[in-house]
């Protein structure tokens, strides 16, 4: 901790050494049109187009409107997504409102069972000479989202919206795996996931309240962001699925150096009550999308360093944790610039299991064995570093390793993967 400490003051003392110039302020429109090219660990490299497009006028660091629009596809997992954002507190008076819609197509999407439970094993994995893949299945969804929030009183607001979603799930179709060789099929054969789980469409009602105190959005100095809100979803087809999804997120920003060091930290919980179809498990709900993936426990958006969707539970509760230290500042064809550097912990476990009966029938084990396991905590640390345009569009790339190795009172090994992650996205996860 003291060499830690130690560095950290280092890194400040030399930012010192940066001359700090005024700021250009920006002013209406800033057009951000780039080639989608990125990394991350669990899918692959991204290539593809992406636009960023503000409208700046009169509220620069904020903005009036945002735009985002992408088309991309990554290698070697072939995901391929479309998606569009729009953000705005000035559309409706008093109202912010967000909308998006996304289609994504996963031909090997990843799942490692429920809860945490199944043993790891990267051999397993992708492997072609064994025909085996595994963790992997095909998916497809279509997400649109529409949120609404306006004011109560002081820093408080309602909250309210729809989405819509479907998903479609289906056994690999590749040659040069045997499709019934996966944890998926597995799965659906022993009737831990049912014929109608495979594919549906969803309709969620949102509600709650949020409160904001954040000095900016992108990259907070100080202040606190918290919403709690429910996600309702009754059975409009007659499909016997209903449920409610209670959602608290927590982000606290702490200034420890004026506009240059910053403790920040995010307590997530998520808790399903009812009947969920297996589709709509690994998906973790946030009012606003800083990525265009809302999939975990595990991966970039939540437990970075962990494999993405190792965690698939009924509840789930998660920690984020960084040191955001801003190295020094500089401007570049009209643009403001700045570097920075995040050192990062994250932690996440289930409270409460899915299909916790079926499940322990089908691993001969009792339910009580199953949450013990269940409840472990899953850890991971690493560091980021960040290039920001105009504090608004964040360049990020962050490096975690899976903290976790340990055996199960029944001699199992477990593990959340044996390789550092890095991801090469766009903005702060929280």
């Amino acid at each position: 901790m003291k060499r830690i400490l130690s560095l950290v003051a280092l890194l400040a003392a030399c930012t010192s050494l940066w001359a700090q110039e005024d700021e250009i302020v920006k002013d209406g429109w800033n057009f951000g049109p780039l080639p989608c090219v990125s990394y991350n660990s669990d899918l692959g490299v991204q290539f593809g187009v992406c636009a960023d497009i503000f409208n700046y006028k009169g509220v620069y660091p904020d903005y009036r409107q945002r735009f985002y629009v992408e088309a991309s596809s990554y290698y070697p997992s072939f995901q391929t997504l479309l998606h569009a954002q729009f953000d705005s507190k000035y559309l409706i008076p008093g109202i912010r409102t967000t909308f998006s819609a996304s289609w994504q197509y996963d031909p090997y999407f990843q799942f490692f069972g429920f809860n945490g439970v199944e043993p790891f094993d990267p051999s397993l994995f992708s492997n072609a000479e064994a025909r085996t893949a595994r963790y992997l299945y095909k998916r497809s969804m279509v997400r649109v989202l529409a949120d609404f929030q306006g004011p109560i009183a002081g820093h408080l607001n309602w909250i309210g919206g729809l989405s819509y979603w479907y998903y479609g799930t289906s056994d690999l179709v590749n040659k040069d795996y045997d499709a019934e060789n996966t944890l998926y099929h597995d799965f659906r054969q022993k009737g831990l996931i049912k014929a109608d789980e495979l594919s549906g469409h969803r309709l969620e009602i949102k509600g709650g309240v949020a409160y904001d105190t954040r000095d900016n959005e992108a990259a907070p100095n100080r202040g606190i962001q918290a919403e709690a809100y429910i996600n309702g979803s009754p059975s409009l087809t007659g499909d016997g699925y209903n449920y409610l999804r209670l959602v608290a997120h927590f982000r606290h920003y702490i200034t420890l150096w004026e506009n240059r060091l910053v403790f920040a930290y995010h307590l997530g919980y998520q808790g399903t009550f009812g009947n969920a179809p297996f589709y709509t498990q690994q998906n973790i709900s946030t009012l606003y999308l800083r990525q265009t993936s809302t999939d975990g426990l595990g991966g970039m958006n939540t437990v970075r360093g962990i494999l993405v969707q190792r965690l698939v539970g009924n509840s789930y509760v998660w920690l984020n944790s960084e040191l955001r230290l801003k190295l020094f500042s500089f401007k570049l064809f009209n643009q403001n610039f700045y570097l920075g550097i995040n050192p990062l912990f994250d932690a996440g476990f289930l409270p409460t299991l899915y299909k916790g009966e079926e499940l322990a029938a089908y691993y001969g084990t009792s339910v009580e064995d199953l949450k013990a396991k269940a409840i472990l905590p899953h850890l991971s640390a690493g560091g980021g570093l960040k290039l920001a345009m105009n504090q608004n569009f964040i360049v990020s790339v962050e490096m975690a390793m899976p903290l976790n190795a340990f055996t199960y009172a029944d001699g199992t090994r477990q593990t959340d993967g044996n390789e550092p992650a890095l991801y090469v996205v766009l903005n702060y996860v929280f």
